[in-house]
């Protein structure tokens, strides 16, 4: 006699099957990241990561003695070397007095735009200046050293480092001249005159800005973007950028709204250029001024000052932040601290019209943590790097800031909490020399 198969087993089966299906790469290449975004939109929804604030609780009581002996101890310190943009050559600045085209459209490099990747413009615009020099490169060769991370083991057949939200200036330049044959150096305080010397002697450069658009909540949004800067046209007033996303090649954008607060002045006007070794004193010479890494940072804090001036709302706070940053370049640490309590208190104000406020803003940037750090303010870190990571992104893989949560945790006795965060930290970026350094100077093995 036949047996009957049991019904009650036809549920289970069913969803072994699902299961194995949905774990099937095709499938779950497609579905994990709209599984991702749905959970990000729910607990954003529930808790408005623009909504989360930060006010600090200490102050700035540092002396100039005391000031003087951290900037000398962080100029010998291996490990703030490595998170600090190594200064690059020097040469007495001169700036050439011939007269500039009236535009520049550079060529001679291959479009790379960031599609079917994760947070990949600081990869592609990094290929594309490479390119131009010579580098045989591409973006994932980029990005697994710069942004190696791993959250999520079962997606690194489609993209390892998908996590890491962010690629910082130095990384970049340190990608190009410890991997490559090529030379990089980076400098605060850009304006339109240095950009249009650099292009009419072929130096196209990279700068980091921020931009505007809507969110899932139909609000206008603040993230942060890199852009290859290839050329400019006097005669409209616009620069020519490659964009690695929305607006493509030869994106044109009217100077004023290059430079303005919400854009290059959100990263104090940094830039970055690759160049050919033997280029070297060219390049320099070009930079005039900018040649000198400390020129650039307190030319920077003067536009910054300015900005603030005439400035107010979020505008101003871009500003103050920018300040913040210059000081922190020149291991000013009381000042940076106190132009970042004002950014944050304008902050903390913003948010009431259809902007939100630019929650992303410490996804991209580490200033206050060195300057609260280098002031001995560690509960302010620790304080801003909780709501960084649990109430402005959707998961905590921000490896700079639980670094230097772990760095304010040692400094205030909880040394297995900063154990903790050294070895999350080297979880979401494997090899990641301050982690190791971190762990290595506590004796734990990383």
């Amino acid at each position: 006699m036949q047996k009957r198969f049991n019904r009650k087993w036809i549920a289970p089966i069913l969803l072994v099957i699902g299961i194995v299906i949905f774990f099937l790469p095709p499938v779950y290449s497609r579905a994990m990241p709209r599984i991702d975004g749905w959970i990000a939109s729910v607990k954003y929804l529930i808790n408005p990561p623009d909504e989360a604030t930060f006010q600090p609780q200490q102050q700035t009581t540092v002396d100039t003695a005391a000031t003087q002996m951290m900037q000398t101890h962080v100029a010998t310190q291996t490990l703030q070397a490595t998170l600090t943009p190594t200064p690059g050559p020097t040469l007495a600045p001169t700036v050439t007095s011939t007269p500039l085209p009236a535009s520049v459209n550079l060529t001679g490099f291959k479009y790379v735009d960031q599609r079917n990747r994760w947070n990949y413009c600081g990869p592609a615009n990094l290929t594309m200046a490479l390119d131009f020099v010579g580098w045989g490169g591409n973006r994932d060769d980029i990005a697994r050293v710069i942004k190696p991370g791993i959250q999520d083991p079962k997606l690194d057949f489609i993209q390892q480092g998908r996590s890491d939200v962010n690629v910082m200036p130095y990384e970049m330049v340190d990608f190009v001249n410890d991997e490559t044959e090529y030379r990089a150096l980076s400098r605060l305080g850009g304006d339109i005159d240095v950009a249009k010397r650099l292009l009419a002697a072929d130096f196209p450069f990279i700068a980091e800005k921020g931009y505007y658009e809507k969110d899932y909540t139909g609000k206008i949004a603040w993230l942060g973007h890199y852009q290859f800067v290839t050329g400019y046209d006097d005669a409209k007033g616009e620069l020519i950028v490659q964009d690695t996303w929305n607006d493509g090649p030869n994106f044109h954008i009217p100077y004023d709204e290059f430079t303005s607060s919400e854009a290059w002045l959100s990263f104090d006007n940094i830039f970055i250029v690759v160049y050919a070794p033997e280029r070297e004193a060219e390049l320099l010479q070009v930079l005039g001024p900018y040649a000198d890494d400390a020129w650039a940072s307190n030319h920077a804090r003067e536009v910054a000052e300015e900005r603030i001036a005439d400035s107010e709302g979020i505008d101003q706070y871009f500003a103050w932040f920018a300040k913040g940053t210059s000081h922190v370049e020149l291991f000013e640490y009381a000042d940076a601290a106190t132009a970042y309590d004002q950014a944050f208190a304008i902050y903390n104000e913003l948010g009431k019209d259809d902007k939100q406020r630019p929650y992303r803003m410490m996804w991209y940037q580490t200033g206050p943590y060195k300057a609260y750090f280098y002031t001995g303010r560690y509960q302010d870190v620790i304080d801003l790097a909780n709501v960084t990571l649990t109430e402005t992104i959707s998961k905590p893989t921000l490896e700079e800031s639980i670094y230097w949560r772990g760095r304010a945790k040692y400094m205030i006795g909880d040394t297995p909490g900063a154990i903790a965060d050294f070895r999350e930290a080297l979880r979401l970026h494997p090899n990641w020399s301050p982690a190791i350094q971190a762990l290595q100077d506590l004796g734990v093995q990383p």
